[in-house]
């Protein structure tokens, strides 16, 4: 998917709509930066009084003075230190929320299509990584830029006070630094996207090593994903080298520019008949010039890196939702689900998944659709799921078309238990009763006892409570799927889809939550996709798909009558090798 770049004033535009609601915090961080700015030159005028009429014995200055300035100066300088992180963290930890929750809210409402597209590294790396990086440059120029200019402004302002004619000669190094930070800043833009490409790309590898800890173990790919992990951080190390160069080249080339401002201005303070106060204010304040002003030409690094994270942050917000055009809100379907010449074709794909399929599912009735890999069954029902959008044909649910039904109220028609089954890390509690605000205890149980899932329960250090980790890794695979199965079972849908929904369990299990599927699937209409024909041989209808067609349809007795392509899958499946000899 091609990427549309942001102008930098766009970007700008967007975080200050992000902070406008807290600019009353953001301002008195100004004022605080603002207070912290103004004891800078204070103290360079306090040195040029104590050295004035200090150190020539003037009768009526006393030495009291001294300490009383430098603690008052000093006491205001940790106020204005202090609240400037104080309210500088409140805001900036509020717009990072707010970020990072606008870019998650987006996540939830990708169309499925999209992960198909984008590592999971990536996207996971862009909530986290780039959104901290975005607030981390907020930091550095609100606080840097903003800050060192109000210090830089005050010192230049005294310095003006003392002698214009020297200050033009200190000012020298201004433009340079400019002509250098925006020398530098295109190539650090574009190493700073590479270095966030990179990055999603180790984040990816780092996701799949701890996903696929027993395959890597078991396959001896501890060596492969070793050199994988290698090669990404030695392209982050080659990007950090050279974002270094191209960045602390800056630094030196300031610094001679400013010794030779210096020494000229000391040569010519020195023909100037300054006294030792003045000449000794002047140097103090040229030499606290030199803290801000490096800052300031350090900025353009992390502003480049905040940049180009905000425009892959801001990328993933704009994201196109899925597609929802649907007005109307459906109460508790009948289930009659219509494929009507139905066509679909995944991107990039050569052929059709679907060609042409128009089926009638009466309510309550379980449609078992089998085939080989590949025929189209998966996309079948995620077309059912509205995963995707039909683009040939339409789909209809009690003869409402599905691109009339609003998302969320299809989706409430539905339950989902895939072979693929998907746990969160909580309790067993909130993996069942999924989605909802308050747990109906006695619906829990129920879909507990129906799923064959007591037993689990009663062996749990805190039964429903206990948190099965991620993934429900603290559970066994055959209790993971009961636990998907539940959690159907729980939300009491009228249409089901069962995707392998007994692959993973042992023949005891399989037996006691086929029952309990048979139970619930009772005055439901239920789609079954399946690889072993003994778990649908009841199946009110069973629908054999090739190729994105519809080849064959009836029930198990009928198409074994006819000795087609149904009949000859269930030979090789139960024909014995002694029988195949």
């Amino acid at each position: 998917m091609r990427k549309i770049k942001l102008d930098n004033r766009i970007i700008i535009k967007r975080l200050w709509a992000i902070l406008k609601p807290y600019r009353g915090r953001a301002f008195m961080a100004l004022l605080a930066m603002a207070l912290t700015a103004a004891t800078q030159p204070l103290v360079a005028k306090a040195l040029e009084l104590l050295m004035d009429e200090g150190f020539r014995g003037n009768p009526g200055f006393s030495l009291w003075w001294i300490p009383g300035v430098l603690v008052s100066l000093f006491v205001l300088r940790g106020i204005g230190t202090f609240a400037t992180a104080y309210y500088n963290n409140w805001v900036l930890s509020r717009m990072t929320n707010d970020l990072r929750a606008m870019a998650f809210a987006r996540v939830l409402r990708l169309p499925v299509a999209r992960f198909h597209q984008e590592s999971t590294g990536k996207i996971i790396n862009t909530v986290v990584a780039d959104v901290r990086q975005v607030v981390d440059m907020i930091q550095s120029v609100f606080v840097a830029f903003v800050r060192d200019t109000l210090v830089v402004v005050g010192l230049l302002g005294y310095l003006l006070y003392l002698n214009w004619k020297l200050t033009l000669v200190a000012i020298v190094v201004v433009p340079l630094t400019a002509v250098i930070v925006r020398t530098t800043s295109k190539r650090l833009r574009h190493l700073n996207r590479e270095n966030q490409r990179v990055t999603a790309e180790m984040t990816q590898v780092v996701e799949e090593a701890a996903r696929g800890h027993q395959v890597i173990r078991v396959f001896s790919g501890e060596r492969y994903e070793s050199l994988r992990f290698f090669r990404r951080a030695e392209a982050l190390r080659g990007f950090s080298q050279r974002m270094t160069v191209a960045f602390a080249a800056t630094t030196p080339v300031t610094q001679i520019a400013t010794s030779l401002a210096l020494s000229l201005v000391v040569v010519l303070a020195l023909r100037s008949g300054m006294t030792q106060g003045e000449f000794t204010g002047f140097v103090t304040a040229m030499l606290m010039l030199l803290t801000p002003l490096k800052a300031l030409a350090e900025v353009n690094g992390p502003m480049q890196r905040g940049i180009a994270a905000a425009e892959t942050v801001f990328q993933l917000i704009d994201e196109p939702v899925e597609h929802d055009p649907g007005t109307r809100t459906l109460g508790h379907a009948q289930g009659q689900v219509r494929f009507e010449n139905v066509a679909f074709r995944y991107p990039n794909a050569q052929v059709q998944a679907l060609d042409g399929v128009s089926l009638d599912v009466k309510p309550g009735q379980t449609v078992a659709l089998v085939g080989m890999s590949g025929g189209g069954k998966s996309t079948f029902v995620n077309l059912v799921a509205r995963f995707y959008e039909p683009q040939g044909g339409r789909i209809l649910l009690d003869g409402v078309p599905y691109q009339d039904i609003t998302l969320p109220s299809l989706r409430a028609q539905l339950a989902l238990v895939s072979q693929n089954v998907v746990l969160f890390d909580d309790t067993l509690k909130a993996n069942i009763a999924y989605g909802v605000e308050e747990v109906d205890y006695a619906r829990l149980a129920a879909a507990i006892k129906a799923a064959h899932l007591d037993e689990v329960v009663a062996r749990l250090p805190e039964g429903v409570e206990t948190n099965i980790g991620e993934n429900g890794m603290r559970l066994s695979g055959g209790q993971r799927q009961r636990v998907a199965i539940a959690r159907a079972i729980y939300k009491d849908a009228p249409i089901l889809i069962l995707d392998e929904a007994t692959s993973a369990l042992d023949n005891e299990s399989e037996r006691a939550v086929q029952a309990a599927l048979d139970t619930l699937m009772a005055g439901r209409t239920t789609f079954v996709v399946a690889h072993r024909l003994s778990t649908i041989e009841r199946a009110d209808l069973i629908v054999v798909m090739e190729q994105g067609r519809i080849v064959e349809q009836g029930t198990h007795e009928e198409l074994l009558a006819r000795s087609g392509t149904y009949a000859n899958l269930y030979r090789l499946q139960f024909t014995t090798p002694a029988e195949a000899a």
